[in-house]
């Protein structure tokens, strides 16, 4: 993820398309906001069981929350999910959303009660392994009893049936949102770093990725024409059932909920493959084709040049959506196919594409660790500019120790290992100090190494989960040398380091 820099007002799209296009929507929401503070969530109290359900009267309890100490009260313990299966059905006019959640999950303990994080919605039916269970609601937390206790290393399945008007959720004093939410011709859902529990139940922490099989069955417009869906991994299937078409999408390799995704509305799609073989797709809005047209062509670019430097491309296909939200303001690494409210320049493709090795296939194994995947998503951003004849990454980093570059504001407010709450995540020091821990550590231990570095962290850690303390002892492993010094001075102290 990365905010969008203010720039000066595009020209609008076509008066008469955009009247026809506000006749399906209903506005222009965003998400994930450069300065995240504390969930204002939308919550449904209900409770409900389904014939013969009968709660379980002792037991173990699964927690609400994994303890992650920014966001105590996502995800849950006492299981680890491998599957989702979602299926939907939505309707752009109406913003209505009904959904079925298949969840495939391996009981961590015994559990004669566990949670879901779900915001808003409303649950009509909850099953497990078949048989209905007594579910309730408080807060964003629907808790689920099922008729027989789960027992330690069960594989089990659990289904959710829901409907309603899925929300966003806004954060701090901005306008910056997150979520469900409504653009000019369908929506869009983005998650980084709790919108996901507005569309979907579910384990909503980075720590427990899954694999996804995401299926939305949307009408066609007033003239016949269908909506195009877009999500993460490969189209399976797109049928058309005269009045509706449905769009199977699979996401093979595991995933973390925050970058889980569907946009539905008007889209020129791309498809192609990069000169190393890997697939593309780049969806474009119609209002954003020419300022973006290069895009399809820079992803499969962007994307070979991080398989050199980073190590093999981790997904089975690469890709965009590029649509037209103006007043956005940040894009978001969602899975195999980046998100952007309008068309990127190239640092910020570049960005959110380096996210695809830093981030979701190597995931933060708690919040605390988003800036391993920031930092050398900036610093993506460094070696580009240096391979398009731009500042070299030496420069840049002089640049922002001293101040002269304009995203070096901020950046010393605290270190960048430990932000102070989940109001202060997506801070100027996670992005850009972050990147300069990373150039520090090449600095001191040599282009070869530090890009073996990178490679081994790809590979060790691929699909998989990383922290801070993994990092650097795999740096100082790789180099032989002791870098307590340099990861104290830049990484976890308060103060600005007194020399470059």
């Amino acid at each position: 993820m990365r905010e969008i820099p203010a720039v000066p007002d595009r020209p609008a799209a076509d008066a008469g398309r955009a009247a026809t296009r506000r006749v399906r929507g209903r506005g222009r929401v965003y998400g994930w906001a450069p300065a995240v503070a504390l969930l204002l969530a939308v919550t449904t109290s209900c409770t409900g069981s389904t014939p013969g359900s009968g709660a379980v009267a002792a037991g173990k309890y699964g927690t609400a929350g994994v303890g992650d100490r920014l966001f105590p009260t996502l995800g849950n313990g006492g299981y680890d999910v491998t599957h989702y299966g979602l299926t939907l059905d939505y309707v752009p006019e109406t913003n209505h959303l009904k959904g079925t959640a298949v969840i495939t999950a391996r009981a961590t303990q015994d559990l004669s009660r566990f949670d879901l994080d779900l915001s808003g919605l409303r649950v009509r039916t909850v099953t497990v392994r078949g048989a209905g269970a007594h579910f309730t609601r408080a807060g964003d937390e629907l808790q689920v009893t099922p008729a027989k206790a789960v027992r330690p290393h069960e594989v089990f399945q659990t289904v959710v049936t829901y409907d309603g008007t899925p929300h966003t959720l806004k954060y701090g004093s901005g306008s910056a949102r997150q979520g469900w939410l409504e653009t000019e011709d369908g929506s869009t859902a983005l998650g980084q770093p709790s919108g996901s529990m507005t569309w979907f139940p579910g384990n909503h922490h980075p720590s427990d990725k899954a694999t996804y099989d995401i299926t939305v069955t949307v009408p066609k417009d007033e003239d016949g024409d269908p909506y195009d869906v877009i999500s993460n991994g490969e189209l399976v299937a797109e049928k058309d059932h005269g009045k509706t078409v449905t769009w199977h999408w699979r996401n093979k390799e595991p995933m973390a909920s925050y970058v889980a995704h569907i946009s539905v509305g008007d889209f020129k799609i791309h498809r192609g493959r990069s000169k190393k073989g890997v697939p593309v797709y780049v969806a474009t809005d119609p209002a954003e084709a020419k300022a973006a047209a290069g895009v399809p062509d820079l992803v499969p670019e962007m994307v070979d040049w991080g398989s050199t430097l980073f190590g093999p491309y981790p997904f089975s296909s690469t890709g965009a959506v590029v649509d037209h939200l103006p007043d956005l303001e940040y894009a978001l690494e969602t899975q195999t196919k980046p998100y952007f409210g309008e068309s990127p320049d190239e640092g910020l493709l570049v960005h959110e594409l380096a996210h695809q090795w830093f981030g979701d296939s190597v995931t933060p194994r708690a919040w605390k660790d988003i800036w391993l995947s920031e930092g050398l998503a900036s610093y993506a951003e460094w070696l580009w500019e240096e391979k398009r004849g731009g500042r070299t990454t030496e420069q840049t980093f002089k640049d922002y120790y001293t101040g002269k570059d304009e995203e070096s504001t901020g950046i010393w407010a605290f270190p960048p290992a430990n932000p102070p709450s989940a109001a202060r995540l997506s801070d100027p020091p996670v992005y850009g100090h972050g990147a300069m821990v990373i150039h520090k550590v090449r600095q001191a231990v040599g282009d070869a190494t530090f890009f073996d570095i990178l490679h081994t962290w790809t590979r060790d850690h691929r699909h998989g989960n990383a922290d801070t303390r993994q990092f650097i002892t795999l740096c100082e492993t790789k180099s032989g040398k002791d870098l307590t010094a340099l990861f104290d001075t830049w990484l976890f102290a308060k103060e600005k380091p007194s020399r470059m």
